[in-house]
This record gives C-alpha cells, sequence and structure tokens, in this order.
C-alpha cells in the first residue's frame, strides 16, 4: 500500500504548531471502528496507539455505543457538574461492585474533571492538604500530565520547559533499574530523608508509575514497588500510583499495581475508564483521606455524564467475569514472542524491549531508528508512536479487545518496517 500525503491546508494554516501526532501521521481520518482507522482517501490503518491508551475496548465499541446512543435518544442529562444522576449511580455501582469489592479497595471515588492531568492535581492537593506539607517525590522518566503541579512530577526536560516558571515543590528520585542493579533501591531516597543537612523536605507523598509509558515502557519489579509502599508507610509520606494510562485493563488487571499486591493511598484514573475515548478522570483515596471541603476542587465538567454510561457498559460487559485480564495477558505473550525475534533480527546490537500485558516497547540505540520504523509502519497502515527521552522506544498499545489475527497483522508489519529500516 502506498499512502499519499494529504492537502492539509487548513490544518497547517489555521491549526496551532502545537499539533503534534497528525505530523507522524499525515492522513485525514473519517471513520474508525475496532483496531482500525479508516482516512478520507478509503486507506485502512490497523491502531497499535488506541488513543494514547484511551481506548482500550476499540474504536466505536458497538456495546458501548449502544448504551451510549439509548441514553442520548431518550435525552439522558449530559452535563451535570457534580449533582447526582441516574448515570453516575449506575457507574458508581458498577464501579463498587465489580472493581473495588472484589479487590477489597476502600477507596472513595473523586471526579476531579475530564482529563488526567486534573485527576494528578487533585491528588497533589490532596496529599499537601492531608499532611501538611508542600514536598512530593516522583521518579526519574515520570509523565503525569501538562498542567502546572503534574509538570513538577514530570521528567521530561522538554515538556517541563514549556512551563514558563519555575517548578517547584517536587523532588525527582531514581525510578526502578536506573541504575542498572548496580545501586541498592531507594539508597539514596533514604540517605536524604535520614540526613538532616540533604536539603530534602519531608515529602508529603510519593507518585510512581508502575509503568512509565511516556518516559520509555519502564517497568517497576513487583517487589520495588513493595519496598516503596514499606519506605512510604515507615516514613509517613503517602503513595500516589498514576495509573492514567496504564490502569483500566492494559497491563493484565485492572489496575496496574495489583500483581505488586500493594493498595496505594491515592489512584489517578482516566482515559479508558469512559471506555469510549469520552473525557473522563477518577481520583481515588482511602476514606479517612477524604478531608476536602465541599467545593474546595471542582470543574465545570467533572460530571459527563455520557463518560459514565459507556464506562458502566464497559465494566458490565468486560470486567464482570474476569475473562479480560485473562486475554490481555495472552496477547501480551504474543507480542513478546514477537519481539524477541524482532530484536535479534533488528541488526542493533542495543536493541531491546520490554513490557507487560498488552503494552510494549522496542527499544533502539538510535532515537532515529525509532522515528524511522514508526514512519515506515504507518505507510504500510499501522499506526505507531515513540516514547522515552529521546524517542528511541517504539511504542506498542494496541486495544485490549483485539483479536490475534490483528495482533499478528500488525507485528508482522512492525517486523517488516524494523527489515527495512535497518
Amino acid at each position: 500500500m502506498t499512502i499519499t500525503p494529504p492537502a492539509l491546508s487548513v490544518f497547517e494554516t489555521l491549526e496551532s504548531e502545537v499539533r503534534s501526532y497528525c505530523r507522524g501521521w499525515p492522513a485525514v481520518f473519517d471513520h474508525a471502528r475496532g483496531s482500525r482507522l479508516h482516512d478520507e482517501d478509503g486507506h485502512a490503518y490497523l491502531d497499535f496507539f488506541a488513543g494514547a491508551g484511551s481506548l482500550n475496548y476499540g474504536h466505536n465499541n458497538p456495546v458501548l455505543k449502544r448504551a451510549l446512543l439509548d441514553y442520548l435518544e431518550r435525552d439522558g442529562l449530559v452535563h451535570g457538574l457534580d449533582m447526582a444522576t441516574t448515570a453516575k449511580r449506575a457507574f458508581l455501582e458498577s464501579f463498587q461492585n465489580i472493581v473495588l469489592r472484589p479487590r477489597d479497595l476502600p477507596y472513595k471515588v473523586m471526579f476531579p474533571g475530564p482529563t488526567g492531568t486534573n485527576a494528578v492535581e487533585a491528588a497533589l492537593k490532596l496529599a499537601r492538604k492531608v499532611k501538611g506539607r508542600e514536598s512530593v517525590v516522583s521518579f526519574t522518566n515520570a509523565f503525569h500530565g501538562m498542567s502546572l503541579g503534574s509538570l513538577a512530577v514530570t521528567g521530561n526536560a522538554f515538556k517541563r520547559a514549556g512551563a514558563g516558571i519555575p517548578l517547584v515543590h517536587g523532588t525527582p528520585m531514581p525510578f526502578d533499574h536506573y541504575f542498572d542493579g548496580r545501586v541498592p533501591d531507594f539508597l539514596w531516597f533514604e540517605r536524604l530523608l535520614e540526613d538532616r543537612g540533604s536539603g530534602l523536605n519531608h515529602p508529603a507523598a510519593v507518585i510512581v508509575e508502575t509503568v512509565q509509558g511516556e518516559g520509555g515502557i519502564n517497568v517497576a519489579r513487583a517487589e520495588w514497588l513493595r519496598a516503596l509502599q514499606e519506605l512510604c508507610e515507615r516514613r509517613d509520606m503517602l503513595l500516589i500510583v498514576d495509573d492514567i494510562q496504564m490502569g483500566c485493563g492494559r497491563t493484565g488487571g485492572f489496575f496496574s499495581f495489583e500483581e505488586a499486591g500493594i493498595t496505594p493511598d491515592i489512584v489517578t484514573l482516566s482515559k479508558s475508564i469512559s471506555g469510549y475515548g469520552l473525557p473522563m478522570s477518577l481520583c481515588l483515596f482511602k476514606p479517612e483521606l477524604d478531608v476536602w471541603e465541599p467545593g474546595e476542587h471542582n470543574g465545570t465538567f467533572r460530571g459527563h455524564n455520557p463518560a459514565f454510561v459507556t464506562a458502566a457498559a464497559a465494566l458490565d460487559t468486560y470486567w464482570a467475569d474476569g475473562q479480560m485480564e485473562k486475554q490481555t495477558l495472552t496477547r501480551g505473550e504474543q507480542v513478546e514472542e514477537a519481539l524477541l525475534a524482532i530484536a535479534a533480527e533488528s541488526g542493533d546490537p542495543q536493541a531491546r524491549f520490554r513490557g507487560r500485558g498488552l503494552v510494549w516497547g522496542l527499544e533502539f540505540g538510535d532515537p532515529a531508528r525509532a522515528s524511522a520504523v514508526c514512519s515506515r509502519a504507518f505507510g504500510l497502515g499501522l499506526l505507531l508512536e515513540t516514547s522515552g527521552p529521546r524517542g528511541e522506544v517504539v511504542k506498542l498499545l494496541p486495544p485490549l479487545t483485539i483479536s490475534p489475527e490483528e495482533l499478528d497483522e500488525g507485528l508482522r508489519i512492525l517486523a517488516r518496517s524494523v527489515r527495512e529500516t535497518a
């Protein structure tokens, strides 16, 4: 298949230069279903990006679409601030019965606003309010959002520079594997906490991703996460897990921290929590942390009822019987087997891969190779994106509902793209 880039005049002349994804995928997309998108010229693309993880159940999932259309056709409330609605009640009941109770998680649920960074901002504010302290520890190569509080705990220098002002009250620590196993876990962190001359203010909280998506698909070991929780408990710090991209089943379990057997104090969710790509986020926290005053943190679009409808439908359809987790882990084994061969045949001695469930990264020594692979894959009808501090990692993020045949098709295109860019 040969794809000719379309004329993008109105996008180039009117839309801001800040646009990014469209530069790597020069097409005008028209419709999508499941794991495939179609542009206005009739070309089909297999989607290994899934809306940056916001489309875990694919594009226009028919079950979720039916629930949404039925709700809209009966004039169900669309905008509701934080008012009680039937759609919100149905979601909360499904979330409690299908997600929280079976996992013995005690969390209260907060709707902080429509995006992931809204949830992170709420988590940071709550932790500081509870502990009466300002400092929050994050980790190298972390990404938590683009608003100021979230940027302060984000590692990427390019994104941080966009703030235009000093980013304060955040301190980075080494993520798992940062020193390639040569330094004991949390040695530096513990030393700073103990030393009254270190200059580190006692942190209110630690925020962590169990798998760093934008940071390069860096996977924390379960034992590292358990040690982090123990450190937080011992040092009177709250543990915040940012599960915005890795939650909702991306790594297998509904929450990415389940495998480690930990219970964070605060959890943020967004992206695929609505199930349909509709804006929605949650901030979950233990009941004793619910010290908010009414209206102390609010937002106009935190009551997006269509998102509640599709979110409840997604939980009822895919999480009531436990099959989604098993399917995702099986698909992950399929990806891992393919990447083993692709890396070995890449011609790059520094090529390596890593991941969990259905999030994987293929790293190259030269970042230009990763970009070239994604570009060639687009020409062959596969959507891929890079990640990592230098863009050196090809990121695989297909829908969880992808079929084994579609997954194999995409992996074959990836393998060809790697061969043809050697």
